[in-house]
């Protein structure tokens, strides 16, 4: 048997259909090719590219344009995935093949961190050599917050010493949003949050500018337009570590360079930057428990990394009158397509206060109030016991650093992994957002639609519209899933324990492809962080980095007894199983409560878990190519 292993802090996020088993043909399989053109010019690697894109990428890195399309497998654009929208071909290329996969697993094609480490460090001593202008720019993207913010601090240093303003700025898109499947109710936090920081930025005189750009392609032009209209010279920026970003950023630093702009992209999401921790034989840990350990051991030896950044200082005078435009103008609407109805914004505003003062004030509560019993109860969805910050961390209100250096300094001792058992626990469930970050930047290809186990492509998943609405409206018949799904439509959250319940639910039980889950709670969920949300369902459906065994498969009724016992979170969520007394209500319709069920028009279960167990390995074992296990 499998040693067993800790659950991750975060289950991930999903949505889509139909009742045919998935076919799936020789493009998926590594060895084979199918000869079939492509009708567009994307590239295999997450974003659409020109003529002259390909032609530029022969310089990079070694990796030869002619190499690199000669490499990629041909898809047919028709597939299931396609139709139930798990690839959305308005932005992005068809899945990757596995053979392209097993490219970058061997190293022979390099990774968009690498391009971008690549192309600031040979462009470094050019970009110190460019003087300051008239300005000097901080972009926001998922960094909303003022405290502890590197690439901030960097950019206000270069403006404070150079004697000139420091602008900031951030573009709202309908496109990128949709891309990158952002609910509507993030995007509310965001806005929300953007109004507050515009307040704290002008107490200091510096304006940020908010602006909308619905193409995503259009971005990187419109912020080199105004760059060189504010006669700026230096801008700086966070990293993010999804793919399209990455080459954004790369090829932004090249563009901007050619105009003589210095463009600095740093490390800030994670702890520990992707690439600084190795195993013995120098690879990049797949395993989370040795990596943790090797993580620990990193910040015990470096501190400083824990270090907080300094705050922005106050602008001139003059940036007032030379910026009047700039701290007018006014923070957009939300895009059409990510619109929530009035009411529902006020709800969210009383739900999830926005801004990185709210986050210090949660997270401050939580360490005083909860964190003691943290280790023992974070389980349990009705305890209340979680710090509740995983939106802030997902919008950059609160960076892991900040919450690793204040759980730290509340321990007894300044060893991350000791003194009080809730803070360490806490700190290692932080450590899993790091993790994932950390597996996006090394195995690009899972934010390419491919599972990181990419053998398990051809696991024959259903698209069973009936099933996945069942699912997605919590009414599946069984009490902590549809619990667990009430939550989250109601919340736009849920609770870690119940993401993975659901996600193993969905993609053994019902046996739907877990990415239509995945998409589902990143349309849905305020906390939604691609990383973790791709983590977590690779997790629960056993095609993930660490992941639980295939042949693991949650008991949903044994998951119920053992993390709702009494039935609370059952009984708030599913008011129709109200009246159900003791333990039927983990089971009503097998516990002789059928007759409140068929009162109170609770749904029978849609799949008899045993049966659909026994079906989950036959699918598994049929995906891998083998009888057995």
């Amino acid at each position: 048997m499998p040693t067993k292993r800790k659950a991750p802090a975060s289950v991930g996020y999903a949505d889509s259909s139909g009742n045919a088993a998935n076919e799936r043909s020789a493009r998926s399989h590594p060895a084979r090719k199918v000869a079939k053109k492509e009708d567009s010019k994307a590239t295999n690697d997450g974003e659409e590219s020109s003529d002259k894109d390909v032609k530029d990428k022969s310089n990079s890195n070694g990796s030869p344009a002619k190499e690199e399309e000669d490499s990629k497998a041909k898809f047919d654009h028709s597939r299931l995935e396609e139709r139930y929208g798990i690839v959305q071909r308005e932005f992005y290329p068809p899945e990757m093949s596995n053979e392209r996969c097993a490219q970058y697993n061997a190293n022979e094609l390099p990774r968009p961190i690498e391009q971008l480490h690549s192309t600031l460090s040979s462009t470094e001593s050019s970009r110190a050599e460019i003087s300051v202008g008239k300005a000097v720019v901080h972009w926001f993207k998922r960094d909303l917050r003022l405290t502890d913010n590197t690439a901030l601090s960097l950019a206000s240093a270069k403006a404070r010493n150079a004697n000139v303003p420091l602008i900031c700025i951030f573009v709202v898109s309908g496109q990128d949003y949709q891309a990158h499947l952002t609910s509507p109710a993030r995007v509310d936090f965001e806005l929300r949050t953007l109004a507050i920081m515009k307040e704290d930025l002008a107490a200091l005189d510096i304006p940020l500018y908010v602006t909308s750009i619905n193409k995503r392609k259009e971005i990187p032009g419109f912020l080199l337009q105004k760059f060189e209209e504010w006669g700026v010279s230096h801008v700086y920026c966070n990293i993010e570590y999804e793919v399209d970003e990455l080459r954004r950023e790369t090829k932004m630093a090249k563009q901007c360079l050619e105009k003589g702009i210095s463009f600095t992209a740093v490390h800030d999401d994670v702890v520990v930057a992707p690439g600084e921790l190795s195993t013995g034989q120098g690879k990049q840990y797949a395993v989370y428990s040795p990596w943790f350990r090797s993580w620990l051991a990193h910040l015990h030896k470096h501190p400083e990394l824990l270090d907080e950044r300094d705050k922005p200082t106050k602008n001139p005078s003059s940036a007032r009158k030379a910026y009047t435009e700039l701290f007018s103008a006014e923070i957009p609407p939300a895009p059409p397509n990510k619109t929530l109805p009035s009411s529902e914004q006020k709800r969210l505003a009383k739900l999830w206060p926005a801004g990185e003062h709210e986050a210090l004030a949660r997270l401050e509560k939580f360490l005083n109030d909860k964190v003691g019993r943290y280790k023992e109860t974070r389980n349990f969805p009705a305890e209340g016991s979680t710090a509740m910050v995983s939106v802030h961390h997902s919008a950059g209100t609160l960076v892991a650093r900040t919450s690793v250096r204040l759980a730290r300094d509340k321990n007894s001792t300044k060893k991350l992994d000791g003194g009080v058992p809730g803070i360490a626990g806490w700190i290692g469930e932080v450590a899993w957002r790091d993790f994932y970050k950390h597996v996006l930047a090394h195995w690009p290809y899972v934010c390419m639609h491919k599972p990181f186990k990419y053998e398990y492509t051809n696991v024959p998943w259903s698209y069973s519209d009936p099933h996945l609405a069942a699912w997605q409206t919590g009414h599946t018949g069984y009490p902590i899933v549809d619990a667990s799904m009430r939550q989250l439509n109601t919340l736009s959250y849920m609770h870690n324990r119940c993401r993975m319940i659901v996600a193993s639910f969905l993609s053994k039980d019902l046996l739907l492809d877990w990415r239509l889950g995945e998409r589902y709670f990143m349309e849905h969920l305020i906390d939604g962080d691609f990383a973790s949300n791709n983590g977590g369902w690779g997790f629960a459906a056993s095609v993930g980095v660490d992941p639980q065994p295939y042949f693991r498969i949650f008991n949903p009724v044994l998951q119920s007894e053992k993390f709702d016992a009494q039935g609370q979170f059952i009984r708030k969520w599913v008011p129709e199983l109200r009246d159900v007394e003791g333990k039927a209500v983990h089971d009503p319709w097998g516990r002789g409560a059928a007759d409140v069920c068929e009162r109170n028009g609770y749904p029978k279960p849609v799949v008899v878990h045993k049966e659909a167990r026994d079906r989950a390995l036959k699918a598994y074992k049929a995906g891998l190519g083998r009888d057995t296990a």
